[in-house]
C-alpha cells in the first residue's frame, strides 16, 4: 500500500507518522474517529487537514493493524 500523505520525521514529533509533515499525528487523527467524531467536525477542528488525510490515516492504520499482532483479553 503506498501512503503519500502519512509523513515520518525523527526531527518533528518524535518521529510518529503525521499527515502532510504538519504536526498532526495518524493516531490523533484516528482518535478521533474512533470517538464518534464526524468527518466535518475533525476538519471544522483541524483547518490544515483535508478529507483525503482522514481517508488515508485510517487506512494507515488498518495497515499498521495488519503488520502485527496485538495481545487481545479473552473471557
Amino acid at each position: 500500500m503506498n501512503f503519500t500523505r502519512i509523513t515520518t520525521n525523527p526531527k518533528q514529533m518524535g518521529g510518529v507518522p503525521c499527515i502532510r509533515g504538519l504536526r498532526i499525528p495518524v493516531a490523533t487523527v484516528v482518535g478521533m474517529v474512533a470517538e464518534g467524531m464526524t468527518e466535518a467536525e475533525i476538519l471544522a477542528d483541524y483547518p490544515d487537514l483535508q478529507p483525503e488525510d482522514l481517508h488515508e490515516a485510517l487506512r494507515y492504520a488498518a495497515a499498521a493493524v495488519r503488520e502485527r499482532e496485538l495481545p487481545l483479553v479473552t473471557p
